[in-house]
């Protein structure tokens, strides 16, 4: 599988709110980062957004490599980019 597109080299800070579900993009092509808008139909199927709800309010680190072990929270996996 080709890789994703990086989005962004550096992480994401994004505010959630607890019990509200998101769609973070794993393909890298959404105009919404870091969130889906449904670009990755364009891939042939190859990504799909990871869907979570939060746990708790917070801000938290996302992924804007797209390469993360630890989609869709950034590991920074991108420092060896």
């Amino acid at each position: 599988m080709a890789d994703p597109r990086v989005a962004e080299i550096h992480p994401m800070k994004t505010a959630l709110e607890k019990g509200e579900s998101y769609f973070w993009c794993a393909c890298g092509r959404t105009g919404s980062q870091p969130f889906c808008d449904g670009s990755h139909t364009r891939t042939g199927g190859k990504f799909k957004p990871i869907v979570w709800t939060a746990k708790k309010t917070e801000t938290v680190s996302l992924c804007g490599c797209k390469r993360s072990g630890d989609a869709p929270f950034c590991d920074d996996t991108h420092e060896t980019l």
